[in-house]
């Protein structure tokens, strides 16, 4: 797990306010101008220094000289689905592609999903991108350009209030890219989530999630998928190396805000992990953690030979952890005709 980013450019969207800053006044240049170019960058989106009317020529083009450039991605294409979900292809300076996802949650209001890496290396056997191995990481310039760039594709008038590293790639293999992300897009004078809008998502990597809880206040969102390490080691060969009572002790040490829950994400594999006795056992694992159950039908894709549940199983599986107390909800298959749903991510070879 030694993949490192490519950075072909030097990109201002991988900089954090502080580190602008400092490449500002190293230039002999007061502080300001660097709040002024992050929010040029970040809260107005502008990626061409001309349109920084309040710069001085002369800093314009030093930052145009000196290499600086505004952002490495383009947004290639958006497919819409019948059901309002918008699938963004966002092409990188490398040549690579990564997919994000703006989910309609009603009301003039998206969630947008985000991708962490081009690929990804834990091969879990009912995800697409696991199927594609990895790449390398993204950049934080990356993460943020996926928030920037998807202004232009949310239509009139809507807003995304949400955002979730649930894309491509396992956002804790991506640790530090992915925090420094968190800088730019939580602050005030650029995208201005709140962390209490945020949730990052993980397949298990333990000593992640606890340096999480010691660095970030967003939301945490467990992939969990089985409730034996005989069936999660099958699935998810990451249960090899942290296994279900490593990850729940994780789960219980985290350090949870108040009147916060953690997100337990269940994919549903027909025959696999969906009967009675795995419902029983999920709920003697999180007895006493304060979280919110996401139960997940798997989106099929071709290949892996699982089957989508049928919708009495699901139904038993929710009604058995509702019985016990658990907020339970199971997730839509928002975007499934444009392969935007849950699982399955990725450039197919035939749209490369």
């Amino acid at each position: 797990m030694s993949i490192r980013p490519t950075v072909p450019e030097k990109s201002l969207t991988d900089l954090s306010r502080a580190a602008l800053r400092e490449r500002v006044t190293a230039l002999g240049l007061p502080r300001y101008r660097a709040d002024q170019i992050f929010k040029w960058v970040f809260q107005k989106g502008i990626r061409d220094f001309d349109a920084m009317t309040d710069l001085p020529k002369a800093l314009r083009q030093t930052l145009a000289d000196d290499g600086w450039t505004i952002g490495r991605v383009t947004l290639e294409r958006v497919a819409v689905s019948v059901d309002g979900t918008r699938k963004l292809v966002i092409r990188l300076q490398d040549g690579g592609a990564v997919e994000s996802v703006l989910i309609p949650m009603g009301e003039g209001r998206f969630t947008q999903c985000l991708s962490s890496q081009l690929g990804c290396a834990l091969d879990c056997k009912f995800c697409f991108t696991g199927t594609l191995g990895l790449s390398r990481h993204l950049t934080a310039g990356e993460i943020v350009d996926q928030v920037l760039v998807a202004r232009g594709a949310v239509p009139e008038g809507a807003v995304v209030d949400h955002l979730v590293f649930m894309g491509m790639g396992e956002p804790l293999h991506n640790f530090d890219h992915v925090v420094a992300s968190l800088g730019p897009l939580t602050d005030p004078d650029g995208p201005g989530y709140s962390p209490r809008r945020i949730t990052i998502s993980t397949s298990g990597l333990v000593p992640q999630i606890d340096a999480l809880g010691q660095v970030a206040p967003v939301n945490l969102a467990i992939s969990l998928n089985a409730t034996t390490d005989e069936v999660r080691e099958r699935i998810m060969p990451i249960n090899k190396r942290y296994p279900i009572a490593e990850l729940i002790a994780a789960l219980r040490r985290y350090p949870l805000p108040p009147r916060r829950k953690l997100t337990v994400e269940y994919v549903l594999l027909g025959g696999v992990n969906d009967t009675d006795a795995d419902a029983q056992r999920l709920g003697d694992l999180l007895r006493g953690l304060s979280v919110r159950i996401n139960l997940i039908p798997w989106n099929p894709f071709q290949g892996p030979g699982f089957a989508r549940p049928a919708d009495d199983r699901v139904r038993a599986f929710h009604q058995h952890l509702d019985r016990r107390g658990y907020t339970v909800t199971v997730r839509g298959t928002k975007g499934i005709d444009i392969d935007a749903a849950c699982g399955q991510l990725g450039e197919r070879p035939d749209a490369a």
